[in-house]
């Protein structure tokens, strides 16, 4: 069993707000679960309004599977307009 797990560093440029950075990302998380079947939560800076760090979790029997769809949610991210990535890292347990 592989378990691989994509940390995020993201910032929200155009939110003004708390509420504006929690529609973003609450928003990005669902379409990521809903499209990937990866596990995926808000875990770091909560209480900026500007910054966002995410975590996604993908259980595989293949270390190139985990792979490949982590690779995915992070090409899905990078597409978001609404976010820029600051930094990311992968790893595998």
């Amino acid at each position: 069993m592989v378990v691989g797990i994509l940390e995020v560093d993201l910032s929200v440029p155009g939110s003004s707000s708390l509420k504006d950075k929690r529609q973003v990302i609450k928003s990005l998380l669902t379409v990521i679960r809903n499209k990937f079947n990866v596990s995926a939560a808000e875990i770091d800076h909560l209480d900026s309004h500007r910054r966002a760090g995410l975590a996604f979790a993908c259980v595989s029997n293949d270390k190139t599977m985990a792979n490949r769809m982590l690779d995915k949610v992070m090409e899905h991210i990078e597409s978001n307009p609404l976010a820029e990535v600051v930094g990311s890292s992968l790893q595998f347990l």
